[in-house]
């Protein structure tokens, strides 16, 4: 008997349900990776975790406003004493949470060639991703000394039997599901289809999916899943289409979005009635020249700021900040 597969989108009857005093939360999820040079191919040797340190004053940030992020955790990053230190203290105090991040080429054990295809887990053979997954849960949990609940695929590369591989592993959410968008071009996922709202994955309601946030804005919106799949051909268009204010696609992370445009996503998703908005973005962001985000001290004074303006508009709409630990626990008890 197969077991359920997130590459699929779910039907309706799988939606999770949460009690109403749950109202609308959001939840912070980092990417907690080793810094590499995003514009050449990829290496498993050229790349360093100096960034992780960062992580510490981010989590003092995230404090100040009573958000428990999600670090999401890769094998370079947790094979280092460096994380640990960062954010170890926090995790034992439960103001953070750790979860599992696979980078394959990163990720032993190392049988697979380095390619682009390669680099999403899903593609790679069952018992390789198995054995990687399972490998950095455990490195993790040895690191933290707490098991990790929460997965995201590196480059959400999820394939047709990870799902089976988490519940193996004690993993009770997946954040690989990137609604909107579709990977398929460079042998990747395609989750155009998928839904924004929460859905268990398995009808034994063991593991439960949690897609990152992304909306449509603008008069086009409802077609939105019709057109951008044809603007690859043209992705001048795009830019046109969001300067005039027809159609705009919004993810919620401050790499590429400005705070403006977070605003009005946020205000979509809220007004939507999604139960969680999920925001994510990736740790070497958090220091100074290891992404194309962050290139100044004025790019990160920025980013902080992008974060200050979303937790204050959050506060105004009366939206919370959860965390994995309490999505499981409400979720489970509807």
């Amino acid at each position: 008997m197969p077991g359920p597969n997130l590459l699929e989108p779910p039907g309706r009857e799988t939606r999770a349900a949460f009690p109403e005093g749950f109202g609308q939360r959001f939840i912070v999820t980092v990417d907690t990776e080793e810094e590499f040079d995003w514009s050449a191919p990829l290496d498993r040797e050229k790349h360093g975790v100096v960034t992780v340190p960062a992580l510490r004053q981010f989590q003092q940030f995230c404090e100040g406003f009573g958000v428990i992020p999600s670090y999401l955790i890769d094998w370079p990053v947790a094979d280092s004493a460096l994380a640990p230190e960062a954010i170890g203290d926090a995790v034992r105090r439960g103001a953070a949470e750790v979860g599992v991040q696979l980078h394959p080429w990163v990720n032993p054990p190392f049988e697979e060639d380095v390619t682009e295809r390669n680099s999403y887990a899903g593609n790679l053979p069952f018992a390789l991703e198995r054995q990687k997954l399972t490998a950095l849960r455990d490195r993790i949990e040895d690191a933290f000394g707490v098991a990790p609940r929460i997965y995201r695929a590196g480059r959400y590369g999820l394939g047709p039997r990870t799902a089976e591989i988490l519940l193996e592993n004690g993993i009770a959410i997946d954040t690989s599901v990137r609604a909107r968008f579709d990977y398929s071009g460079t042998g990747g996922p395609n989750y155009r289809n998928h839904p924004l709202h929460p859905y268990w994955a398995d009808p034994q309601r063991r593991l439960l999916e949690l897609p990152l946030t992304t909306v449509y804005w603008g008069p086009l919106r409802q077609m939105g899943n019709v057109i951008y799949p044809h603007l690859w051909r043209a992705p001048s268009m795009r830019g046109v289409l969001a300067r005039t204010g027809l159609l705009e696609r919004i993810p919620l992370t401050p790499e590429g979005i400005t705070d403006e445009e977070a605003l009005r996503g946020v205000d979509i998703a809220i007004d939507e009635g999604l139960p969680v908005l999920v925001f994510s973005f990736h740790s070497p962001s958090l220091a100074i020249g290891h992404t194309p985000y962050v290139r100044s001290e004025a790019d990160l004074d920025a980013l902080y700021d992008w974060w200050r303006t979303l937790f204050a508009h959050l506060q105004r709409r009366g939206i919370r900040p959860t965390s994995a630990g309490e999505i499981m626990n409400m979720v489970k008890g509807t």
